[in-house]
């Protein structure tokens, strides 16, 4: 069975003008809590809404969720508002539950997609269920373990399937909690256009502040949805407080997101459209050909390297060279994430090459 027949049937049934919203805290803590925001959110876009009964802990000691009682809070807000009830499962157990309670959506955790077994355990608990699921980005860039995790479902015949973009772990410090690394997503839309792809904002950046930043761009990427987290009192929440927003701020990003056209018929836009793409395949090219050079001298350098019997990595040389680049990037407009990604990636070539003549 193939992923490629999955389409986006469940979420056009929703009728939306507007993106996909799912939201909620990030745990559920108590039934008071839960009931105040699932009403804050009844009369909002919020479509789903969403909270943690169990969560998964990098530490243990730690608040893990409140379990199956939970659930009860759940199914009463789903009573009282008409929203759709939403949380993550990692276990088989965990399922049972979720189905007893009568979840609509079901999401996979990015510390469960990594795990093929873990991913296969829900796939068999959910054989065939008409409930929607999620599955969030494995934790490491890994886009293989991604479509494995749906491949998995779909082979156990869940059909309403989707993702989840909520960034990836990384040992360097940058300004977002997981980085966002826009291509990987892109490359999944590229490939399965009909599987719904949502954003995760609040697990990407970590910050309330840059929600609406995150949430954007997404959108601007043709993303068909959001999670959001969102609590009555975010301060004091839980888990995750930093990442969480008031209902009434969740409604204003709402209100300010710009949803932009896919495209433009008009002839102005595609001929000017037209131009640029010619302009950017020739940098491009230029690009490949100043890389191809400069790979030439990876080379040379690599035969001198080898006559002299020294190693291939010169750490001081490249410290030297990487700061002087992400002065020289700034000056020209260009991120230290992007500067920092495209030279580790060039001078990793360039070992390569080294190496490949060292020991050749």
């Amino acid at each position: 069975m193939n992923i490629t027949a999955a389409n986006r049937k469940w979420l056009d049934d929703f009728n939306l003008n507007h993106p996909l919203v799912i939201a909620g805290p990030c745990s559920a803590e108590t039934e008071d809590q839960v009931l105040k925001i699932a009403h804050e959110l009844k009369d909002s876009k919020v479509s789903i809404f969403r909270a943690g009964i169990w969560k998964p802990r990098t530490r243990p000691g730690g608040f893990e969720g409140v379990g199956e009682i939970g659930l009860k809070w759940l199914k009463k807000a789903k009573a009282e508002t008409g929203l759709l009830m939403a949380t993550e499962v990692a276990t088989a157990a965990q399922v049972k539950l979720a189905l007893e309670y009568d979840i609509d959506v079901l999401w996979i955790g990015a510390r469960t997609t990594v795990n093929p077994f873990a991913v296969q355990e829900l796939a068999d608990a959910l054989q065939n269920t008409d409930k929607i699921v999620l599955v969030k980005n494995p934790v490491n860039p890994d886009l293989s373990l991604w479509i494995g995790g749906l491949e998995r479902l779909y082979n156990a015949g869940i059909k309403k399937l989707g993702v989840i973009h909520r960034g990836f772990s990384t040992y360097e410090k940058t300004k977002y909690r997981n980085i966002p690394e826009w291509q990987i997503a892109i490359d999944f839309q590229n490939r399965f256009p009909d599987i719904p792809l949502i954003i995760d904002p609040s697990h990407i950046t970590g910050n309330r502040e840059m929600i609406f930043q995150v949430t954007q761009e997404a959108l601007d990427l043709n993303y068909d949805g959001m999670i959001i987290e969102t609590h009555i009192d975010p301060d004091n929440a839980w888990s995750d407080a930093a990442q969480q927003v008031t209902p009434t701020r969740l409604k204003q990003i709402i209100f300010d997101l710009t949803i932009r056209k896919e495209t433009d018929d008009a002839d102005d836009y595609n001929n000017r459209l037209s131009r640029f793409r010619v302009d950017i395949d020739e940098y491009d090219r230029k690009l490949l050909e100043i890389l191809g050079k400069r790979m030439k001298v990876a080379d040379k350098i690599g035969a001198l390297k080898k006559e002299k019997n020294v190693a291939v990595l010169q750490n001081k040389r490249w410290n030297e060279i990487l700061g002087k680049m992400i002065l020289d990037g700034e000056e020209k407009g260009l991120s230290e994430e992007f500067i920092l990604k495209i030279f580790k990636a060039i001078h990793q070539e360039s070992i390569s090459h080294q190496e490949k003549v060292i020991n050749n």
